[in-house]
């Protein structure tokens, strides 16, 4: 394992996968200092993660998935505070919770098969059987919306093409399940309105150019909402109950992204929040009692609660000083849960009650080994990039890092393009900083949450313009006197995958190491190979990052597979065997031919596992992977 050149490759079920492996095999590890204790990748992998939230019809629990199990189940929270009961046992696909049923406790989840994006609709009946509302070889479904009276719910499939997701009503009781819409222009349907007349869909047209169109049920017809001749993005996010109105948000003359209210008959518009960051979303109550929006402000999200009725601003509870998400509310509207999380504690769920106006945490996510207070907080930390344009990101700075005790640096690179890196938990960066290691988590140009202009400032520079910011941070991180500037790596995944790629191919002295997570590596392949069920997007990926015919040329000029010779620098690939977006052989390629290189280079495939790391037990190994391979090349 300690050769310069290797190739691992994670089977199923390896003796590595065990607890006492992976703490026999941590890192070398920093001179310990009195304020901080260092933990094992265990101990961070004993934190649980939870998503998703549904109220049961009574409000007495919160349905949410849990990777308490090593393997994201379904669990049901007790609003009360009395614990959680296990509802599945999956040992092998996640389960994603949608949604209880309306009037009993069976409930909607989806599941894949190891990370492939084939996911089904699926209940889990009173008994604990399962049954697939979508069953089929190669199609993936999701679940939409319950009906206004909860006797059907909708869902989309792509059974029929591939390409285009049609549009169905599934009876509660007898599941069987009526065509509502067959789509063949392509577009992303997005909900039904309570009284059944409309469907909203979403046509994107380009990158930062989209249109809401309704297809009206009595008339037959489809409609453009939005001025289509302007240049603007539109994101619906609710149908009024009545069906008389619309909320959607609009980056239209707006640098971002604000809330409007539209009559569907007369026309008329009101504008509901217009703050100077984007609205991210907005959401009613299930009688319309009340609107939740939330504010994407500096990475973080904070929620605006109005009265629906007459558009008022509401105070807010008491809400823990972190990222709020996942705000849903009950039945009988009398309770709202949500996730909040910060740097140094994951999401918890949490519950309250507007009648008694009080506030419960339901649970504890983090690890009972590990004292919040040895983690650290991530520091919004902007830099001028070499052509002027201000460039935010967030600072982890490791306890032990001073001016006398230089440490080495990591520049992370989020996925997209188009993502943004927030203040939340994340552990692989947390377990990396425990272990002495500074980590700039840079919102480089093409991200969101920083308006339009900052958005498309990076299309069709990939690789060009957004790696330069990438290489620009490494002053302002050297300029802290704290990071030593020989030792500064590079790290990211998906998107931020191929960003690593690209600088250790086009900018190959820049950085000491590159650490890249299923990234992209010939964009012509990629494009050329997107999943078929990414038709509504294809269009705005070629007008943004070049066409796979028409564009080959410039493609492979911003390939790093066809530039890989040039890369001298130890590098880590992770992969997973199962990837629909970024495929096996783009990883397969650059390691067989960074190998020829003499470079060193090490290949972790994980074989049951998608576009991520869903499974305790391979993250376990992935992220202990990575800490040895940086102390082997750049902790030295």
């Amino acid at each position: 394992m300690q050769k310069p050149i290797c190739h691992w490759i994670l089977l199923v079920g390896l003796a590595l996968l065990t607890g006492c492996a992976s703490q026999a095999k941590e890192s070398k590890s920093l001179t310990q200092t009195p304020s901080f204790r260092q933990y094992t990748i265990q101990n961070f992998l004993d934190t649980v993660q939870l998503e998703g939230s549904s109220f049961s019809p009574d409000g007495s629990k919160i349905l949410v998935s849990s990777d308490a199990s090593g393997v994201p189940n379904a669990h049901a929270y007790h609003t009360d505070g009395g614990g959680s009961l296990v509802l599945t046992d999956s040992q092998t696909n996640p389960i994603m919770v949608q949604s209880y049923f309306p009037n009993d406790e069976r409930f909607i989840y989806l599941a894949d098969q190891d990370g492939n994006e084939q996911s089904h609709v699926f209940v889990s009946e009173l008994d604990g059987k399962q049954t697939d509302l979508t069953p089929g070889q190669g199609i993936q479904a999701r679940f939409i919306d319950w009906s206004q009276d909860g006797k059907s719910l909708f869902i989309t499939t792509n059974e029929r093409d591939r390409r285009y997701f049609d549009l169905y009503e599934v009876d509660v009781d007898s599941y069987i399940r009526t065509l509502v819409y067959q789509d063949v222009d392509g577009y992303e349907l997005l909900e039904i309105s309570a009284d059944k007349r409309y469907i909203a869909f979403l046509k994107t047209n380009k990158r930062d150019d989209t249109d809401i169109l309704l297809y009206d049920r009595h008339a037959d017809a489809m409609r453009y909402l939005t001025p289509h001749m302007v240049h603007a993005e539109y994101q619906h996010q609710a149908f009024g109950l009545d069906g008389s109105t619309i909320y959607y948000t609009t980056n239209l003359k707006s640098e971002f992204f604000y809330l409007i209210k539209e009559d569907l008959q007369t026309g008329r518009k009101e504008i509901i929040l217009q703050p100077e960051w984007d609205v991210n979303y907005a959401k009613l109550s299930p009688h319309g009692k009340y609107l939740i929006a939330g504010v994407n402000q500096d990475a973080r999200t904070v929620p605006v609660l109005f009265d629906a009725a007459t558009m008022e601003i509401l105070d807010l509870p008491s809400l823990p000083n972190g990222d709020i998400s996942s705000v849903v509310f009950s039945r009988d509207e009398s309770l709202m849960a949500f996730y909040a999380t910060s740097s140094r504690s994951p999401s918890d769920l949490y519950v309250h009650d507007f009648a008694k106006n009080t506030t419960k945490r339901l649970t504890r996510s983090l690890s009972a080994a590990i004292d919040a207070q040895d983690l650290v907080d991530a520091e919004v930390v902007r830099f001028l990039a070499d052509d002027g344009l201000e460039i935010p990101g967030l600072l982890y700075k490791p306890h032990s890092a001073t001016t006398q005790n230089k440490v080495p640096a990591l520049v992370w690179v989020h996925g997209g393009p188009g993502g943004q890196t927030r203040i939340e938990y994340h552990a692989l960066l947390q377990y990396l900083v425990n272990h002495g290691y500074a980590v700039y988590a840079i919102n480089n140009r093409g991200s969101s949450g920083y308006g339009r202009s900052f958005f498309m400032a990076d299309d069709r520079k990939h690789g060009q313009a957004d790696l330069d910011d990438c290489v620009a941070s490494k002053s302002m991180l050297i300029d802290t006197g704290y990071i030593d500037p020989e030792r500064i790596g590079i790290i990211g995944k998906s998107y931020g995958g191929y960003l690593t790629l690209a600088a250790m191919s086009f900018r190959p002295e820049e950085f000491a190491v590159g650490v890249d997570i299923f990234g992209i590596s010939n964009w012509v392949r990629t494009l050329e190979n997107m999943p078929p069920w990414w038709e509504s997007l294809r269009e705005a990926l070629y007008e943004e990052i070049g066409h796979p015919d028409r564009d080959r040329e410039y493609l492979e000029s911003i390939s790093p597979l066809f530039h890989a010779d040039r890369i001298m620098r130890p590098l880590m690939v992770l992969q997973g065997g199962n990837d629909p977006r970024v495929a096996k052989s783009e990883s397969d390629d650059i390691v067989a031919a960074v190998k020829r290189n003499g470079t060193p280079v090490e290949y972790l495939l994980v074989e049951d596992e998608g576009h991520s790391f869903s499974k305790k037990k391979n993250r376990l190994v992935a992220y202990q992977a990575i800490l040895e391979f940086l102390d082997r090349y750049l902790r030295k």
